[in-house]
């Protein structure tokens, strides 16, 4: 049946551990990207065998070798669903943990999130920690953003349904269907000037996921959005493919 699907930007910070079994690439959803997956999946182990080393082809700190360790580990280490994985800004706002049963149902049925090392798994995905970013580039893989360009849109082109895109520029960059609708977060200046959202971004998309995560509303097409965002208290104006909302 049409509704909504949300797609969320990954976060650099992950819980770690978990209980779930070791990883299966083949369970994952959207099949079509397991070939790809298992390429990068081999690629970051080999790399980061020697984490120092992987330090500049993942761009990272020196702060998080040991995450950059566990890269070597990622088809046999404990898995959590992706939606309690994940422990950015927006993940904090979107507050899985305090969701009901229902909503959690709802949430898992509807949420959607990018990753650079599975191109895009569900909110209940069973996945491991791992430390690899949009921008980073592998070897005998190339760059990441353009490893899952010609695979990700096809894949979700076959969602039924609204797609709703919430993704960072960075993850955008993997690609979407034609009829995708960006949510673009805004603010009203001096003058009237309207400019994109700085520190507040992350935070403000969390709330707005988790309003399209659990609302029990109809929501099948962009017209559907802005009457759910407005009545929420959200200012919201839709223009061709984009939506603007004011946080």
């Amino acid at each position: 049946m049409p509704g909504v699907h949300v797609l969320l930007p990954p976060s650099e910070g992950k819980r770690a551990g978990g209980s779930g079994p070791p990883l299966r690439l083949d369970a994952l959803p959207f099949p079509d990207l397991t070939a790809v997956r298992e390429r990068i999946v081999d690629a970051l182990a080999l790399v980061s065998a020697d984490p120092e080393a992987a330090r500049p082809v993942l761009r990272v700190p020196p702060t998080v070798l040991d995450e950059v360790a566990a890269n070597t580990a990622v088809r046999t280490a404990p898995t959590l669903a992706a939606l309690d994985r994940y422990d950015g800004v927006l993940y904090r706002a979107l507050s899985a943990p305090a969701l009901s049963p229902a909503e959690r149902a709802r949430a898992d049925g509807r949420l959607l999130i990018a990753s650079a090392l599975f191109g895009v798994v569900a909110a209940d995905s069973e996945v491991p920690a791992y430390r690899l970013s949009a921008g980073a580039t592998l070897p005998g893989v190339g760059g990441i953003a353009a490893a899952w360009r010609p695979w990700v849109a096809g894949a979700l082109a076959a969602l039924p349904g609204l797609l709703v895109d919430l993704r960072s520029a960075a993850y955008a960059g993997f690609g979407s269907p034609p009829g995708t609708v960006t949510v673009r977060m805004v603010r009203q200046g001096p003058g009237g000037l309207v400019t994109a959202i700085g520190h507040d971004n992350k935070a403000a998309k969390g709330a707005l996921a988790r309003l399209l995560a659990t609302t029990r509303a109809r929501v099948e097409d962009a017209a559907d959005l802005v009457r759910l965002l407005r009545r929420a208290g959200w200012t919201a104006n839709h223009t061709g493919d984009v939506i603007e909302v004011h946080a």
